[in-house]
């Protein structure tokens, strides 16, 4: 039940960062102290549930039958980092942040069907 709602919430995250991605500009300096302490206060919570995100799915494809891989889940967490400091930065472009953003909702939402399939 725990992955589920971790899923869950990384897909709302997903959903405002690619909100902030669209309507935000890039900052005037890409080394602004300020802006740098801003971004790791704002992420923190996020790693921090893509750290434990990565566990449980992980744990959870041992012991369930799953269609998503090992694999998928490493690949999804460095896709999710990508996109969280994308978000913020602006620094890629719009193509590829959409490749990240799809790729990664693919994966959380098959996870989502497998978590309700085993439940």
């Amino acid at each position: 039940m725990e992955l589920m709602i971790q899923t869950t919430e990384l897909l709302k995250h997903i959903d405002q960062l690619k909100d902030n991605y669209e309507h935000n500009d890039p900052p005037q300096n890409q080394k602004d102290k300020d802006f740098f302490h801003y971004v790791k206060e704002a992420t923190l919570p996020v790693y921090n549930l893509i750290d434990d995100w990565e566990s449980n799915a992980l744990t959870f494809l041992k012991t369930k039958q799953s269609n998503v891989h090992p694999q998928q889940i490493m690949s999804t967490r460095d896709n999710l980092e990508l996109l969280l400091m994308h978000s913020y930065y602006i620094d890629v472009r719009r193509k590829r942040y959409m490749e990240l953003y799809q790729s990664i909702c693919y994966v959380l939402d098959n996870l989502v069907q497998d978590i309700e399939v085993n439940d």
